[in-house]
């Protein structure tokens, strides 16, 4: 079969023959259709995601939308035909989804939602798997909170924006000026980060009060504003980028909570896997009910051109999720 192949990091990506994997046990053959491509990939290509440990040479790509080809041994709810997606490899010994066919953990994998192509569904999963740890599992959102999402026009951002108003949250989202309006499409409120300062945003929307969830996906510095606007005594803080050395007094001072989102940890351990496959039914639910919907970039890419898309990535010229037709 046709696979990019990644044989150093900070190398070229080369397209290449490889023998078709088959099905092992708890596994299914999935017949690769769509591969979302995430900031994440184009660090690991670089070499510049050691939490993100992949062994060479290796076939890269988290996400992945296809059509179930066969089911191994032990599998039970797929059936040859079934259309799904997942976060299901790329990293560790897990191959990834820049490749004509994969046999991937079926723990990993959930039917695609009924309302989205297979394009769509290749953009969801990481996203969707990061907010939900986040959100629902760590931060436990609830209708009536106050839920605040710094890079709420970002791929991570964009979905937890969905969710947390899914579940009834009032929802606020910084982002630079030229994002504003795409944060206001989507339910949220918007707030100009470079523009207003947290004390101010945060006066203006709680009263003073803070805000009931945080939720970081940009990290650095703005981990550090977060443990400032968070809500006393009963608010919570969660990041997806949360390394790095940071000051928690105030945090610590407004008596608060801090959870941290490590969306990889299931596919490097093997532990918790199922979780993985169960958030994504969730999340087809959502689509289904009109409440998650993924945003594409207009951009098409196939197999030979992933070098492409992945400068598209890097250089943070997309106008929404770039995915690479693996199928054509």
């Amino acid at each position: 079969m046709r696979a990019v192949l990644l044989k150093e990091f900070g190398g070229p990506l080369v397209l290449d023959e490889i023998d078709e994997p088959a099905a092992g046990r708890g596994q299914v053959l999935v017949k690769v259709a769509a591969s979302g491509v995430n900031p994440l990939d184009t660090k690991i290509r670089a070499g510049r995601a050691d939490h993100a440990r992949n062994r060479l040479p290796g076939v890269l790509g988290l996400d992945l939308a296809g059509v179930v080809a066969e089911i191994g041994p032990e599998v039970t709810g797929f059936a040859p035909g079934d259309e799904v997606y997942g976060l299901t490899g790329g990293v560790g010994d897990l191959q990834g989804s820049l490749a004509e066919y994969a046999a991937v953990d079926a723990r990993l994998l959930a039917r695609k939602p009924d309302s989205l192509s297979l394009r769509e569904a290749a953009a969801l999963p990481l996203s969707v798997i990061t907010a939900w740890e986040a959100l629902v599992d760590r931060a436990h959102v609830s209708a009536g909170h106050r839920v605040l999402i710094h890079g709420g026009a970002g791929g991570v951002g964009r979905v937890a924006v969905q969710i947390s108003r899914a579940i009834g949250a009032e929802v606020f989202a910084t982002g630079s000026s030229g994002s504003l309006e795409a944060i206001r499409r989507l339910g949220a409120t918007p707030i100009d980060y470079t523009t207003t300062q947290v004390e101010d945003y945060v006066a203006e929307h709680t009263g003073g009060e803070g805000f009931d969830v945080v939720f970081d996906t940009v990290g650095g510095a703005t981990l550090d504003l977060s443990f400032t606007a968070v809500r006393t005594h009963t608010g919570h803080v969660v990041s997806a980028l949360g390394w790095g050395t940071h000051s928690l007094a105030p945090l610590s001072f407004r008596g608060a909570g801090y959870s941290g989102v490590f969306t990889l940890l299931p596919m490097l351990t093997g532990r918790g896997r199922e979780h993985h496959g169960e958030i994504l039914r969730e999340a087809a639910v959502l689509a289904d009910a009109g409440a998650l919907k993924p945003l594409l970039d207009h951009r098409r890419f196939a197999l030979a051109s992933v070098v492409d898309a992945h400068a598209l990535v890097e250089h943070g010229t997309a106008t929404g999720k770039v995915v690479i037709d693996v199928g054509e």
